[in-house]
């Protein structure tokens, strides 16, 4: 296997890349200017390597041995000038590249017409590419449009937009055409490059399989959350305003919404499709990635341990709790001198006849109130006193997960503006035991995150009050 040098394993789409590589079985070493931030992240076999594309001595260094190097970094998100940066760091790159053999680099720049006046993102980005390959060094150039997938920058404002704004006044950018590509396609554009034959080596253009608007896919993504969106363009909100609205309403700054809005003005649509019958790759439509985006999601957020979104006292570090994607987090922690067993006995006989440790009455009230508006109340009750299996009803939850004396994972069939969870985790810790109590919701629209932030003051006294009665009870059982 030849060795492989990637920069941007700490980015996106690098991070994502990474694993592929490793899981096909590639010496991977990975440039990275804080290599402690990467580290944990990486498989057994790859290597960290200390280094900056606008450093050549390190280049020089990370290059030694190398086969295949992906160009995977911009300074779109940098103060100044992002392009001379860009030009800076292509130069450097694809100099070092050649001095060390190097057989091949690749790239995956942005779509739109070189003919055509580009926004400077878009044209710094064709403009790496050109720098690229005058190192005399063979490149593969990916040209691609909006990635689709959990996690990227255009996905994730597209869903602060419709998440957060029902009613949206929808600039002339929205309307324009662009040719999506789900993030599992792009990736398997990125592993096959490393294998074409050296005359292939060129730019191709590459795209989901369908042609929409930004608005399309707002309207798609609604559709999938169950949200109502209604869109009224406008003429004449130019990209500066349209940046610093997006730096309210979403998590992006101003700056990198202006340099990404720039480019939106501009049609990406795929024109030359050799890359379908270069590439063993079917690419899937924006329908199915968005759906697979929303899916990565729920994966990613059931393998995440909450605790390490906490201070270290066990308090969220924010009103409303932290987020994960959509989902709003309400996360703490206690410490309890008793065995695993002992804390999580309490946590296994939680709901039913045993109640739920604090405020009762606001759980019974909360479940006549469901039962008001079709739900299932607080009636099931449980079918054992103190044993539970996965699928189990405990009042108005279900069980979605259980491991013994480590886990439970309760799923909310009570009517909600959004899906809610809660989960215990039982950690031991020497003679000592860690619990984390998670609440989490993942909500829909803007009633949604309403009903969440206007609960939150209660969440002190319930959840609060219930994780310190169950580490009485569990010293208690002892």
């Amino acid at each position: 296997m030849p060795l492989i040098l990637l920069t941007g394993a700490t980015g996106y789409i690098g991070g994502r890349l990474l694993r592929r590589l490793e899981t096909a079985g590639y010496e991977v070493r990975c440039l990275a200017r804080r290599p402690e931030s990467l580290r944990e992240k990486v498989g057994e076999g790859t290597e960290v390597v200390e280094g900056d594309v606008l450093d050549c001595a390190s280049l020089d260094r990370a290059m030694e041995g190398v086969a295949i190097a992906y160009y995977l970094v911009h300074s779109m998100g940098a103060s100044g000038s992002f392009e001379d940066a860009d030009r800076e760091a292509a130069r450097n790159f694809g100099e070092a590249a050649k001095a060390a053999g190097v057989q091949r680099m690749i790239y995956v720049g942005g779509l739109g017409r070189d003919e055509e006046d580009l926004s400077p993102h878009l044209r710094s980005r064709h403009e790496v590419g050109h720098v690229l390959r005058e190192s005399g060094v063979g490149v593969i150039e990916l040209r691609a449009s909006v990635v689709i997938g959990s996690g990227s920058l255009s996905f994730e404002m597209i869903r602060a937009l419709v998440e957060r704004l029902p009613f949206m006044v929808a600039p002339k950018w929205v309307s324009v055409e662009a040719q999506p590509i789900a993030i599992d396609d792009l990736l398997a554009y990125l592993l096959q490059a490393i294998t074409l034959p050296p005359e292939q080596n060129d730019i191709y253009e590459v795209g989901g399989a369908d042609r929409v608007s930004y608005g399309d896919i707002m309207r798609e993504y609604s559709r999938q959350r169950g949200l109502r969106l209604f869109m009224v363009p406008v003429p004449f909100l130019t990209p500066y305003l349209s940046s610093l609205w997006l730096g309210l309403v979403t998590p992006l700054y101003a700056r990198v919404g202006r340099k990404l809005i720039t480019s939106l003005i501009h049609s990406t649509v795929v024109r030359d499709h050799r890359a379908l019958k270069i590439f063993s790759v079917q690419p899937i439509g924006v329908a199915e990635a968005v759906r697979r985006a929303l899916l990565r999601e729920d994966q990613e957020f059931a393998e995440t341990r909450w605790s390490d979104a906490v201070s270290s006292v066990g308090q969220p570090r924010s009103y409303g709790g932290v987020r994960f994607g959509t989902r709003l987090v309400d996360a703490r922690t206690i410490r309890v001198a008793a065995p695993a067993a002992s804390c999580f006995a309490p946590i296994q006989a939680i709901g039913g006849e045993t109640g739920w440790y604090r405020y009762n009455w606001l759980w019974r009230l909360r479940g006549f109130l469901d039962l008001l508006v079709g739900g299932p109340g607080m009636r099931r009750g449980r079918p054992h006193p103190f044993l539970l299996k996965t699928g189990d009803t405990v009042d108005f939850w279900r069980v979605e997960e259980f491991e013994p004396n480590q886990r439970l994972r309760l799923y909310a069939e009570m009517k909600l503006p959004g899906r809610a969870w809660l989960e215990f985790e039982v950690v031991p810790d020497g003679e000592e035991t860690i619990i984390h109590q998670t609440a989490i919701f993942d909500p829909i629209g803007w009633f949604g995150r309403a009903y969440w932030y206007g609960i939150y003051p209660l969440h002190h006294l319930i959840f609060g009050g219930m994780l310190k009665a169950i580490g009485r009870a569990a010293t208690t059982a002892r």
